[in-house]
């Protein structure tokens, strides 16, 4: 394999649901809420994800900000 063409899957694969996760403001937020039980937030929860499965993890809380989104009512 091309050097170039790993490094686009690399960047395609990784880096960029990565950054959208980091930046995104849908993601939740950085810190725990009250009473929660869980060692990650959700932000970070969703860059562990992200990291681990990649561009499929990327669809998911794409799908996930889209139904959450649909379930909000109109203003």
């Amino acid at each position: 394999m091309d050097p170039t063409v790993a490094l686009i899957i690399l960047i395609l694969w990784i880096v960029v649901p990565t950054l959208h996760v980091v930046f995104s403001p849908s993601a939740g937020p950085w810190t725990m809420p009250e009473g929660s039980t869980c060692p990650f937030s959700p932000r970070v929860g969703w860059l562990v994800i992200v990291l681990l499965l990649g561009f499929i993890g990327w669809i998911l809380f794409l799908r996930t900000r889209w139904r959450l989104k649909k379930q909000r009512p109109s203003d």
